[in-house]
């Protein structure tokens, strides 16, 4: 449910004046940089996916809403979470940091134990920035049917690989629902309004592959050039 904004020139020129990035609707903000070293271990010597995605199709649209509320308690102090999602183009890890957003944390891994991320798409890829799903209907303007609010510190810095979720503009700092975004540039320059669920522990080289497969004439509105479809997620911890 995010819109991001580049607002660098260079960027703009790249992207043949795109300004506006679509997302999930709303009139986000933010900007995009490319100086800042990468913080994120990059494990693609350590891929667990195959050389190519796979051809598959889209799956069908389902309904937003379905969940209605978010689980009623923060995970269990002290213990990593860790959710994998195997895609057409391989398989990668995230390890949730709860401390950071226990609300977001908590709603994120209770959707992956239902399965809510299954059989859904990564409907927005821009190379070199982020690659963005978790929305049911695939078009961007999907959500469990609820919002948590886990409002990050001010000097957040979105590194390649952490993983964050999307929000509208017109939401407060932190405001998630199910659709989320991982970084794939170095270290945007976005704003501190999204709730940080944590970074990719594995898989590093699956999720650049995915990135690879935006088409660069969308510009910011990160058009998939072929179906990348999330097929199952495994919460464990």
């Amino acid at each position: 449910m995010a819109t991001l904004r580049f607002v660098r020139a260079l960027f703009v020129l790249v992207l043949a004046g795109a300004i506006a990035v679509c997302g999930c609707g709303g009139g986000d903000d933010a900007d995009r940089s490319g100086d800042a070293p990468t913080q994120a271990r990059d494990r693609a010597s350590a891929d667990t996916g195959p050389a190519a995605c796979r051809t598959v199709r889209a799956p069908a649209a389902r309904p937003e809403g379905t969940q209605r509320r978010p689980p009623a308690a923060n995970l269990a102090p002290g213990r990593h979470y860790d959710v994998t999602f195997a895609t057409n183009c391989g398989k990668f890890t995230v390890r949730v940091d709860q401390k950071a957003a226990p609300a977001t944390a908590a709603s994120f891994v209770a959707l992956a134990r239902k399965g809510f991320f299954d059989d859904t798409v990564f409907h927005r890829i821009v190379p070199g920035f982020v690659i963005q799903g978790g929305d049911p209907t695939g078009s961007g303007q999907g959500g469990p049917g609820y919002t948590t609010t886990d409002k990050p510190p001010a000097d957040t810095v979105y590194e390649r690989g952490m993983v964050a979720m999307a929000k509208t503009g017109a939401e407060p700092p932190g405001t998630a629902g199910s659709q989320f975004f991982v970084v794939t540039g170095r270290a945007p320059d976005l704003a501190p309004e999204y709730a940080t669920l944590g970074r990719v522990s594995e898989g590093m080289g699956v999720v650049e592959r995915i990135g690879r497969l935006g088409d660069p004439a969308s510009g910011g509105a990160g058009t998939p050039l072929e179906p990348v479809v999330i097929r199952r997620t495994k919460a464990s911890g």
